[in-house]
């Protein structure tokens, strides 16, 4: 693989500038935010109100440990647009990404969002190793997902020219990266996957492929599928972090130079890292949950958000501005599948619009070969037991899931009462794959 350590003179002087530098730009952004939140949506000036602070109680930048934390759930609380601290007619798009309620939780970007977004993502690909000029083959999904059209924005910002592919339609994606011949690919790192089984089925080499620079994110991936994929590609594998509350992709990148975990774009956002249990903030260097606060968003500024990833915060390296290791889990009950987020209450909500199934139920996951599996074992009613009516509903179930949550899953339906129980909270996932 060919060193792609950009140029100095190529990086934003922010990139490489000092702590001070950035310390400075961050507080006069985070007064700036605060004042923005409090004085344009009405959920932050209450939230503050009840915890009695206001922006002006901000005098260093750790002052913002004062502040309230946001939560997931205070966008389901007031869906659609309540905590949007700008009028909808200045929003000039929304995305979103599918909760526990059924309903989305809702994002939206100004135009001066989407500028930052794309030039965020822009300083991302080019972190990772790609250049003006490139051809990035874009398998991320489009639509409400913000990961498809974040970094399309992103690659044409930076000037690359994109192939807008999407996810699925494998066979065609080889069909494509053969006959383009992209530079560059940003897809999951287990899309990725298939992606060369589909290589190894057609009798390619995939070290032959154009491919130099993968940007891999949407779910935790190893730094043993980092190998397996360099290896097999003879190209760079990188990560890419984000998420759709604080921004979407392009929060953090690791760089190409060094794949020593995630460097954030601190000049767009200030991290913390808090216990979970007490909210306590905890030194850089501990492990505990990345909180975020965002520094020049106008459509939804997000003061402290809670993203339940676990992390720690490590000095810059290749960047002056401070890097995340790789996500190592969450602090919530979320199962990440295949790059969908599926929490246990979805399928409930799933199974109670079947007949002749029972609330009872466990989730099952497994590893086959580099694939992520679900199974879902739910009981039946006892009216309900024959062989014909067990398989309608394990169909049923089966397409819910995977129309409304996203995901493919394998269902069994059990005998009445045989799916386990419990005294205490119930134990809905048993996750078996392997710990790497």
């Amino acid at each position: 693989m060919e060193d792609l350590t950009p140029r100095k003179q190529d990086l934003d002087p922010i990139e490489i500038a000092s702590r001070d530098e950035i310390e400075a730009l961050q507080f006069h952004r985070m007064k700036r935010s605060l004042k923005h939140a409090f004085e344009n949506s009405p959920f932050y000036r209450n939230r503050f109100i009840e915890h009695d602070v206001h922006p002006e109680d901000l005098k260093t930048l750790r002052d913002i440990a004062k502040f309230p934390f946001t939560v997931k759930q205070d966008l389901r609380d007031n869906y659609p647009f309540g905590i949007f601290a700008v009028p909808q007619s200045r929003l000039v798009r929304i995305h979103g990404s599918s909760g526990t309620t059924g309903k989305p939780t809702v994002v939206g970007y100004t135009q001066a969002d989407i500028d930052h977004w794309a030039n965020l993502i822009a300083r991302s690909i080019r972190a990772a190793g790609g250049r003006p000029g490139d051809i990035l083959h874009n398998a991320y999904g489009y639509g409400l997902f913000t990961g498809g059209i974040g970094a399309h924005y992103g690659a044409e910002r930076l000037g690359c020219t994109v192939v807008p592919i999407s996810g699925g339609m494998t066979e065609r994606q080889v069909t494509l990266i053969n006959d383009f011949k992209p530079r560059v690919i940003m897809v999951t790192p287990s899309y990725m996957l298939s992606i060369l089984d589909e290589f190894r089925r057609q009798g390619l080499d995939p070290r032959q492929s154009s491919l130099q620079v993968g940007i891999f994110g949407a779910e935790p991936w190893t730094n043993a599928m980092r190998e397996e994929i360099e290896d097999a590609f003879d190209m760079h594998a990188v990560d890419i972090y984000g998420l759709s509350e604080v921004m979407g992709p392009g929060v953090a990148q690791e760089c190409v130079e060094t794949k020593d975990g995630l460097h954030i774009w601190e000049d767009h956002f200030y991290p913390e890292i808090i216990d979970p249990v007490t909210g306590e903030v905890l030194e850089d260097g501990q492990m505990g949950e990345l909180v975020f606060t965002t520094l020049t968003k106008e459509g939804l500024p997000m003061v402290r958000y809670r993203t339940r990833d676990l992390t720690r915060l490590l000095p810059g390296t290749a960047r002056s501005m401070r890097r995340i290791e790789k996500i190592t889990g969450r602090s919530d009950d979320m199962i990440i599948l295949r790059g969908v987020n599926v929490f246990p209450t979805q399928i409930e909500e799933q199974i109670l619009k079947c007949r002749g199934l029972t609330p009872h139920f466990q989730i099952e996951l497994s590893r086959s070969g580099r694939m992520d599996n679900m199974v879902v074992h739910v009981e039946c009613t006892p009216d309900h037991s024959a062989e014909d009516a067990r398989a309608k509903s394990a169909r049923d179930l089966a397409h819910h899931i995977k129309s409304i949550v996203g995901v493919s899953s394998r269902v069994e339906v059990c005998d009445p009462h045989s799916v386990a129980r419990s005294d205490g909270k119930a134990k809905r996932v048993v996750d078996n794959r392997p710990k790497e």
